[in-house]
C-alpha cells in the first residue's frame, strides 16, 4: 500500500509505504534516495506490518523497489505503473 498525505504548511507531499506482516523485512529505494539502502529502511508497526514514509515534491514520477534483507529485489504491487530497468528487471513507478 502507499499512502500519500499532504505536509501542513507545505506544498510537499509525505509518501508512505506499507507492506504487510507477511512481508520481509526490507528498505525502500529509489531515485528520491539515491538507491541507498540504509536511507529509509522500513520498521515494524504495532499491527506488525512495516513502514516508512517520504518526503517528496508533488507533480514529479519517482521510480523505486524494495530491497529485502538477504539481498532480494521486490515490487509494489500498489505502484502507480511498473517499467523496465536496466538489470532485465522491472521498477514501481509513483506518479505524486
Amino acid at each position: 500500500m502507499i499512502r500519500r498525505d499532504n505536509v501542513k504548511g507545505s506544498d510537499k507531499l509525505k509518501v508512505t509505504f506499507i507492506l504487510g506482516e507477511d512481508s520481509p523485512a526490507a528498505s525502500v529505494v529509489g531515485d528520491f534516495n539515491n538507491w541507498d539502502p540504509l536511507v529509509n529502511p522500513m520498521k515494524r508497526r504495532s499491527n506488525q506490518k512495516f513502514s516508512t514514509s517520504v518526503i517528496l515534491e508533488p507533480g514529479k514520477r519517482y521510480v523505486f523497489r524494495y530491497l529485502a534483507e538477504g539481498g532480494g529485489w521486490f515490487n509494489d504491487e500498489d505502484a502507480d505503473a511498473q517499467e523496465p530497468n536496466e538489470f532485465g528487471g522491472h521498477n514501481s513507478v509513483l506518479l505524486t
